[in-house]
């Protein structure tokens, strides 16, 4: 399947979540690895071009890996652009209608925790954030932050409105 917008467009939307421990999945088999895990606790972000991704749910996870609990792995889709690997990623949540952005928590495989994209778009960065440190107090164990305080203050949060991002031309 190919690319919804320009991969170099949306670079910096994923990679700021790569700066923070995220692993980027584009195939279906990157998926089904990641969230067929039978230990521990894996956090899924589907990504996405949106505006309440780059001013609510990206910098809301970003800033809940930095409390003292957090999921034993990262992983990110990106909506629009891996379409493989998002699709398999929704086959994951079948009772979800898909949206984008999505949050999950994965524990022993199987997802104890969602956030869909309607209550993202109702909270604020503080609001989600507290929810989702609740999430990880109930469900993680792995030690935090997923980096150190000092790198972290260096990740500069991509606020890009979705609707400048070219779309991809095919060649």
């Amino acid at each position: 399947m190919d690319s919804l917008y320009d991969r170099e467009a949306v670079r910096p939307m994923w990679e700021e979540l790569v700066n923070v421990g995220f692993r980027p999945l584009t195939t279906a088999e990157e998926v089904d690895e990641a969230l067929s895990q039978t230990e521990g606790v894996t956090l899924l972000v589907v990504n996405s071009v949106c505006g309440c991704a780059a001013g609510g749910a990206r910098p809301a996870v970003m800033l809940a890996l930095q409390h003292e609990r957090i999921p034993d792995r990262l992983v990110t889709v990106f909506a629009g652009v891996d379409q493989e690997a998002v699709g398999r990623a929704r086959e994951y949540l079948p009772e979800y209608a898909p949206s984008s952005p999505f949050i999950a928590l994965f524990k022993d495989g199987h997802p104890v925790f969602v956030l869909e994209r309607v209550p993202i778009e109702q909270m604020d960065v503080k609001g989600l954030v507290k929810y989702l440190v609740q999430a990880f107090d109930e469900y993680c164990a792995a030690p935090g932050p997923s980096i150190p305080r000092e790198e972290f203050e260096k990740v500069v949060p991509h606020d890009r409105c979705g609707s400048t991002v070219p779309l991809n031309q095919p060649e």
